[in-house]
C-alpha cells in the first residue's frame, strides 16, 4: 500500500517537502493543494519585478509540468476548509475529501490590513503574492505620490518600489528609526540616508490615523496621528501577517500565532507536520520557540518535514541559521539568525557606511545585522550554529576580519 502525503501550500516550504518526499519514496502518493492560481514562484524576485527591473518569466520556479514529471498531483485554486486529524482527511471548498497518511501544513499568512478608516480603498496595496506584485507594479507606475507604512523588511521593499518607479513617497514609521528592534540609530541612519537618495522620505514617530479618498474610492492621502497629511495616490502597507490557520481551529493541533512544532517540524497531532513562516518551531540554536519567514529557512523546514514524513527514514532535525538580504541600495545588507532577540548585543560603525551588530543570548551569538561589509557573516553564523560561548571575547566579534579560531576552545598539548 503506497503512503499518501498531502501538502497544503505550494510555497517554497511545501514544494521542497513534496520534492523531498518524492526523492525518498518513488512510490508515494503526493498531493499538493494551494489557494493560489499558479505554481511555485520566487517570492524574493517578485519585488524586483514590481520595481520594473525584471520580467515575469524568471520569477516562476515551477510550471505544472514539473509536478507531472514527478507524479505529484497539484490542485490550484483549492481552499482547504477543514482538517479531521482523527480520520486523517482534509476537506476542500469544492466538497472534496482527501485522505492522508501524513499531512504537511505550509499555508503561510495573509497581510494584516491597517485598522483605520478607508484602509481598503483602491490604490492601497499589501505585498505578499505574485498577484500582489503585478498590481503594485501597475499602480506604482501610474502614481505620482505615495506613502509606505511598516518599518520592517517588507515595508522597505515597498519603499524601494516607490523609488524605482519615481513615486514621490513618504515612509511613515512609528518609532525613531527603521527596524528599530534590530538596528540602533547608527545602523538605521545608513538606511535612512539611502532611502533619501532614492527619493523616499522617512517620517518618524508617525503612522496612519486614516486614509482619505476621492469620490471614486481611490486613495488620495494619508493622515498620521499627529494630524500631518501626506498626499498619496499609491499606498503600501506591511505591518505583519495573519497566519492562515482558520481551517484547523476545530482540531487538536496546537497553535499560538502560528502552528507550534518541535525541531523535527512535527505538530502535537499524530502524522501532522508544519513548515514555513506559519510555524512556531523549536529553535535548537536559540533554545526557545521561534518564528522565521526567510526563504532559506522555509525551504529547509520543508525539506526537514519531508524527510521526517517518509516512513522508516532517519529522523532529521531543523538546525538552521537563516539570513535575509536587502539589495535595493548601492551597499549590501544582511541580517542573520534572530537579530531582534537576546539579552545583550555589541555593535560598531566603521568608515564608509559600514556597520555591524551582533545579538547575544547567554553569551552565545544568536543573530545580527551587517551593513556595507558582509565578510564576517560566515564566521558569525558558524559561531551561532556551534553555540560557542563568546562572553569573554565579544570585542573580537566586531573585528573586520573575524577569525573563528579565536573562539575555538584551546586544545591541550
Amino acid at each position: 500500500m503506497c503512503a499518501s502525503h498531502v501538502i497544503i501550500g505550494d510555497g517554497i516550504a511545501g514544494a521542497s517537502a513534496a520534492e523531498t518526499v518524492r526523492e525518498a519514496d518513488p512510490d508515494a502518493d503526493i498531493t499538493v493543494v494551494t489557494e493560489e492560481g499558479e505554481a511555485l514562484y520566487n517570492r524574493i524576485l517578485i519585488k524586483e519585478f514590481a520595481k520594473g527591473k525584471l520580467p515575469e518569466a524568471p520569477v516562476s520556479i515551477h510550471d505544472p509540468e514539473w509536478y507531472d514529471e514527478r507524479d505529484i498531483e497539484l490542485r490550484l485554486d483549492t481552499v482547504v476548509t477543514d482538517v479531521e486529524t482523527d480520520a486523517h482527511e482534509i476537506h476542500t471548498h469544492g466538497g472534496d475529501v482527501i485522505e492522508y497518511d501524513k499531512l504537511l501544513i505550509a499555508t503561510g499568512g495573509t497581510p494584516i490590513q491597517l485598522p483605520v478608516e478607508n484602509s481598503d480603498a483602491e490604490g492601497i496595496h499589501h505585498f505578499w503574492t505574485f498577484e500582489d506584485a503585478r498590481a503594485i507594479k501597475e499602480s506604482a507606475a501610474n502614481a505620482e505620490t505615495g506613502v509606505v507604512v511598516g518599518a520592517g523588511l517588507l515595508g522597505i521593499d515597498l519603499a524601494a518600489i516607490c523609488g524605482a518607479q519615481d513615486v514621490d513617497a513618504h515612509y511613515l514609521m512609528r518609532g525613531q528609526s527603521w527596524w528599530r528592534y534590530a538596528l540602533s540609530q547608527d545602523g538605521a541612519g545608513i538606511i535612512h540616508d539611502a532611502l533619501e537618495e532614492i527619493g523616499v522620505t522617512p517620517v518618524f514617530d508617525s503612522g496612519v490615523d486614516r486614509f482619505e479618498t476621492d469620490e471614486s474610492g481611490h486613495v488620495t492621502a494619508a493622515v498620521d496621528p499627529n494630524g500631518e497629511r501626506f498626499e498619496a495616490d499609491f499606498a503600501g502597507v506591511a505591518i505583519g501577517l495573519d497566519f492562515n490557520i482558520e481551517f484547523i481551529q476545530n482540531t487538536d493541533i496546537e497553535t499560538d500565532n502560528g502552528i507550534i512544532t518541535d525541531e523535527y517540524m512535527r505538530t502535537n497531532a499524530e502524522d501532522v507536520y508544519a513548515a514555513g513562516d506559519i510555524t512556531q518551531f523549536h529553535d535548537v540554536i536559540l533554545g526557545d520557540r521561534a518564528q522565521n519567514g526567510a526563504w532559506g529557512s522555509a525551504k529547509e523546514q520543508g525539506s526537514i518535514a519531508g524527510q521526517n514524513m517518509v516512513a522508516d527514514a532517519p529522523e532529521a532535525e531543523f538546525q538552521w541559521v537563516s539570513s535575509y538580504s536587502i539589495t535595493h541600495f548601492d551597499f549590501p545588507f544582511l541580517s542573520f539568525g534572530h537579530p531582534t532577540r537576546g539579552d545583550d548585543s555589541v555593535e560598531h560603525k566603521y568608515e564608509d557606511g559600514t556597520w555591524r551588530r551582533v545579538a547575544l543570548k547567554d553569551g552565545r551569538v544568536i543573530g545580527g545585522v551587517l551593513i556595507g561589509d558582509l565578510s564576517a557573516q560566515s564566521v558569525l553564523k558558524k559561531l551561532a550554529r556551534k553555540q560557542i560561548d563568546v562572553s569573554d571575547r565579544t570585542d573580537l566579534l566586531l573585528e573586520q576580519g573575524v577569525d573563528i579560531e579565536a573562539f575555538e576552545p584551546a586544545t591541550a598539548n
